[in-house]
């Protein structure tokens, strides 16, 4: 028996910026409808699931901006957050089947990858109002369509976080 671990296979959804812009331009072609949403999907939950299900729902093809773990860390979600590190949450993300790109980002916002994929939707979790949606002016301005969609109530990461810590 060998005690070499194997590595894990990369997996082809998750992407760097010019193989995602390279996918949109393609899809676009094709004359399918790009749904951009983003967050940290820290521990995949149902309320995750759901929303991700609602948002391939609107188009085509759904891309997924992933927050680095610096870009985690910098949001204020906690000392031990993230809890699973970036490579895995892509790859969790990339294994669900209506998801079609996963591209992890580190700035502070995803206005950039907004900017650089032109998604025909961006949707956001209903915590967010339409006027606090980054990257919505840039979407409405080319076009497109800005959701924010209701929320799977009681399913949160941070709830779920301190449920564990009480036990």
């Amino acid at each position: 028996m060998s005690n070499e671990v194997a590595s894990p296979a990369a997996d082809k959804r998750v992407v760097d910026l010019v193989n995602l812009k390279r996918l949109c331009n393609i899809w676009r072609m094709k004359g399918d409808r790009v749904v951009f949403t983003n967050g940290c999907f820290d521990i995949l939950h149902r309320g995750h699931v759901e929303y991700l299900q609602e948002a391939a729902a609107l188009g085509d093809r759904l891309v997924v901006g992933l927050n680095s773990d610096a870009s985690v860390r910098r949001q204020g979600k906690g000392p031990e957050r993230p809890i699973n590190d970036e490579q895995s949450r892509a790859k969790v993300l990339a294994a669900l089947r209506g998801i079609d790109a996963v591209i992890i980002f580190d700035d502070d916002t995803p206005l950039g990858l907004i900017e650089a994929t032109r998604p025909d939707v961006l949707v956001k979790g209903g915590d967010w109002s339409e006027d606090r949606i980054v990257g919505a002016k840039a979407v409405k301005a080319a076009g497109g369509e800005v959701r924010s969609l209701k929320l799977v109530e009681g399913f949160s990461t941070t709830a779920l976080v301190e449920r564990l810590r009480r036990g």
